[in-house]
C-alpha cells in the first residue's frame, strides 16, 4: 500500500484523540436498511461509499492537516484511499475500552465530527460514514500512521477479524483505507471513473491548493488524473463557464469570515441567459439552497439595483430589476465553512441556519460593491445586460398571460393535438411526447386511454440553450407542452398542478430522435427542472429490431439481444434460414399492437427515468452539446463515438 505523506504540525485544532470520538451506538441496521443509509445499492449508492471514505480524509484537510488524498481504483473494483492527516486515533477510548481506530469503523454515528475542538468545520456530520462503509463492504483494511508507527486493522462485513496491531515504523502521519464492496449487498460492483473524477475534481475546486489524484487500474481503462487548483473557486467558475463568452475578463471574488463563519465565493457573467449558481456548505452540494444561498441572491440584486440607480443607469420611475434579471448570464459558486450547520432533511441538501443569511448578505454586499466601485466598466457591462434582461421578462410575462389563456385549464378544453386520458389523478396518468404525426397516431390508436395520453411534437422544437424565456414561450410546440402538463414555467411553476406525474419523452432510435430527445431534456433542465427533480421524467425504450420465425416473433432492443433472438430460433445453427428480420427506423414503421406491446404496456415496456445525479455535470453537457461553440461539441462526439450504438448513418 501507498505510505501517507506527511501533513503539517498541529494548528490549535484540539487534540485529536480516541476520546474525541463520541459513540451512540449501533451497525446491524446498515445492512439491512443500507438505502437509509446510502440512498441506493445501485451505482449511485456504490459511488457514495468511496465519497463518505474521501470526505473524512477532506475533513483532516478542512482542518488544516492533510495536503492530499489519493484514490485508487484496483482491477477487482476495491478501492484504497490515502491522505496524509493525522491518522484515526490508536489510543484506547475510555468508554468503549477499545482503540479509537475501531471505535470509528465498527460504530454507528462515532466520529471526531461531534466533538467541536476536533473539526471546526466538517462535511461527515452525522458521523456514520466509514462505518457504514465498513458495515457494506465484504472486506475493509485500515492502516494509521502515527506516532512514528504503522498500525493495521482488517474488518469483513463491519465485524474485526485482526486487531490493531503495529506493523511497523511510519516516517510521518497518515490514514490508508482499503474496501471491497458487498456483492451481497450491490446490484452490481462497478465503479464509473468519471463519475469519481466528477466529484473529486469538484473537491479540489473548493478545497484551494489540496491535491486529489485518482488512479483507475483496471484492464483497458488504465488513467491517472491530479486536481489541484490554486485559484480555487475561480478556477471553478472559469471551469463552469467552459466556453461561454465572458463579459468581464477575470472572475469577482470575495472571501471573509464573520462570527466564525467563512465565506467563500466567485462569479462572472457571460453573454448568455441561464443561470448556474451552485452553492456547497462545508464541501457539500447544497443543490436544493438554504439561507447561504438567499442571503447571496439578495445581496447581488440589492447591489445592482443601487449601482443602477446612483450611476443613472437606471431612472427612479423605471422597474426595479428583480434577481432574475441580475442573474441571468451569471456563473457563480458560494462556499461556506459552518461549525454547526442545520441542514432540512437527512439527504444534507438545504441549510437552515438563519444566522448564515445575514452573514452572507453582509459579505457580499462589501465585496460587490467596491469591485463595482474599481471597475465602472465592468459594472455598466452587468449592469446593461440585466436591464435587457428585465425588458425582456415583460415580454415574456405577456407570453406567459397568453399561455394561460390558451390553457385548458381556464377553458375546459385543452388545446394543440393532445389526446388526452380520461383518468383525472395525476399519479395514475402518463403523457407521451411523440416525435411526429405519424407515431402520435400509432400511439393513439395503441394506448390505454384511461390512463395514457399522446401529445405528438411536430419537427424539432426550439433550442433552449440559446433562446430567452420570452423566445421560448413564443414556440408553438413548447407552449402546446406546457399547457398539456399543467405546472406552468418560470415564477408561476407549481408542482401541485402537473397532470401527469409521468411524463415520457418517446423519439425515434435514430439521430434525428436522439437529437430532438436532447432538445427536449434540455428544455426540461432548464425550465422545469422542478419535474426532473420529482422524478416525472422518463425516456420509453423502443426496440431497435423484430425477430421472427413463422408465429414466433421477439423484439430485440439492441444487436446482442437480435443475435441471441436469432440464435434461438436456429436452436443455435449457422445461417439465418427463414428467420425475418425487421429493423425500426422510427416509430410509424410500428404498427399500433406493436408499438403498445414493447414500448407503451406498463407490464412489458422499460422505461428510463431521468435523474439529476450532478447539476454541475448536467450543465457542462448541455452547454457542449446545445452550446454555440462547435469545437468542444466536435471534440465530444470524436471521443464518444465508440460508445454508441444502433446508430443510423
Amino acid at each position: 500500500m501507498a505510505k501517507a505523506k506527511p501533513a503539517p504540525k498541529d494548528k490549535g485544532n484540539g487534540d485529536y484523540q480516541a476520546d474525541s470520538i463520541q459513540v451512540l451506538k449501533g451497525l446491524e441496521a446498515v445492512r439491512r436498511r443500507p438505502a437509509m443509509y446510502i440512498g441506493a445499492v445501485s451505482g449511485r449508492g456504490l459511488h457514495h461509499l468511496v465519497y463518505e471514505v474521501v470526505d473524512n480524509s477532506v475533513d483532516e484537510a478542512l482542518a488544516g492537516f492533510a495536503t492530499r488524498i489519493d484514490v485508487t481504483i484496483h482491477q477487482d473494483n476495491s478501492i484504497t484511499v490515502v491522505d496524509n492527516g493525522r491518522g484515526i486515533p490508536v489510543d484506547i477510548h475510555k468508554t468503549e475500552k477499545k482503540p479509537g481506530v475501531e471505535v470509528a469503523l465498527t460504530m454507528l454515528h462515532a466520529g471526531g465530527k461531534f466533538d467541536k475542538s476536533t473539526y471546526k468545520v466538517s462535511g461527515g456530520l452525522h458521523g456514520v460514514g466509514v462505518s457504514v462503509v465498513n458495515a457494506l463492504s465484504e472486506k475493509m483494511e485500515v492502516w494509521v500512521d502515527r506516532d512514528g508507527k504503522r498500525h493495521h486493522m482488517a474488518f469483513e462485513r463491519g465485524d474485526t477479524k485482526k486487531k490493531l496491531e503495529v506493523i511497523g515504523k511510519a516516517k510521518g502521519t497518515g490514514t490508508t483505507v482499503w474496501f471491497k464492496p458487498d456483492t451481497s449487498i450491490f446490484t452490481e460492483i462497478r465503479f464509473d471513473h468519471a463519475t469519481l473524477a466528477t466529484r473529486l475534481r469538484e473537491l479540489a475546486f473548493l478545497n484551494k491548493g489540496l491535491t486529489i489524484t485518482l488512479k483507475d487500474e483496471r484492464k483497458g481503462q488504465q488513467k491517472e488524473e491530479t486536481f489541484v487548483y490554486k485559484g480555487g473557486l475561480a478556477e471553478f467558475v472559469k471551469y463552469l463557464l467552459g466556453n461561454r463568452k465572458p463579459l468581464h475578463p477575470k472572475p469577482v471574488t470575495f472571501e471573509a469570515e464573520r462570527d466564525g463563519v467563512q465565506v467563500e465565493g466567485a462569479i462572472q457573467y457571460d453573454d448568455g441567459y441561464n443561470d448556474n449558481t451552485f452553492s456547497f456548505v462545508n464541501n457539500i452540494n447544497t443543490h436544493e439552497g438554504g439561507t447561504h444561498l438567499t442571503g447571496f441572491r439578495a445581496a447581488l440584486t440589492r447591489t445592482i439595483n443601487e449601482w443602477a440607480k446612483k450611476d443613472g443607469l437606471l431612472k427612479k420611475e423605471e422597474f426595479t430589476l428583480t434577481g432574475d434579471d441580475v442573474r441571468e448570464g451569471l456563473t457563480a459558486v458560494l462556499h461556506i465553512k459552518v461549525k454547526d450547520p442545520q441542514f432540512e432533511g437527512q439527504t444534507k441538501t438545504k441549510l437552515g441556519n438563519s444566522e448564515v443569511e445575514g452573514i452572507v448578505k453582509s459579505v457580499v454586499n462589501d465585496a460587490l460593491g467596491e469591485f463595482f466601485d474599481k471597475n465602472p466598466s465592468v459594472a455598466r457591462a452587468i449592469i446593461a445586460k440585466a436591464v435587457s434582461a428585465a425588458r425582456a421578462r415583460e415580454a415574456a410575462r405577456k407570453a406567459r398571460e397568453l399561455v394561460r389563456k390558451k390553457s385548458g385549464l381556464e377553458g375546459g378544453v385543452l388545446s394543440g393535438k393532445l389526446a388526452d386520458c380520461s383518468a383525472t389523478d395525476p399519479k395514475l396518468c402518463e403523457v407521451f411526447l411523440v416525435e411526429g404525426d405519424s407515431a402520435g397516431g400509432s400511439a393513439k390508436q395503441g394506448r390505454d386511454r384511461m390512463f395514457q395520453a399522446i401529445l405528438p411534437l411536430r419537427g424539432k422544437i426550439l433550442n433552449v440553450q440559446k433562446a430567452r424565456i420570452d423566445k421560448i414561450l413564443s414556440n408553438e410546440e413548447i407552449r402546446t407542452m406546457i399547457t398539456a402538463i399543467g405546472t406552468g414555467v418560470g415564477e408561476d411553476f407549481k408542482i401541485d398542478e402537473a397532470r401527469y406525474h409521468k411524463i415520457i419523452i418517446m423519439t425515434d432510435a435514430d439521430v434525428d430522435g436522439a437529437h430532438i430527445r436532447t432538445l427536449l431534456l434540455t428544455f426540461f433542465y432548464k425550465e422545469m427542472k422542478q419535474l426532473i427533480d420529482a422524478g416525472y421524467i422518463y425516456i420509453a425504450q423502443p426496440p431497435l429490431y423484430r425477430v421472427a420465425k413463422g408465429k414466433e416473433a421477439y423484439y430485440a432492443f439492441d444487436d446482442k439481444e437480435r443475435e441471441a433472438f436469432v440464435k434461438r430460433l436456429t436452436n443455435g445453427a449457422e445461417g439465418h434460414g427463414n428467420i425475418v428480420i425487421s429493423r425500426y427506423k422510427g416509430l410509424g414503421e410500428m404498427n399500433p399492437d406493436q408499438l403498445r406491446e414493447t414500448t407503451m404496456d406498463p407490464t412489458k415496456r422499460t422505461l428510463l427515468k431521468v435523474t439529476m445525479e450532478d447539476a454541475v455535470e448536467a450543465s457542462e453537457l448541455f452547454e457542449t452539446l446545445m452550446g454555440d461553440e462547435v469545437e468542444p461539441r466536435r471534440k465530444f462526439i470524436e471521443e464518444n463515438a465508440k460508445f454508441v450504438r444502433n446508430l443510423d448513418v
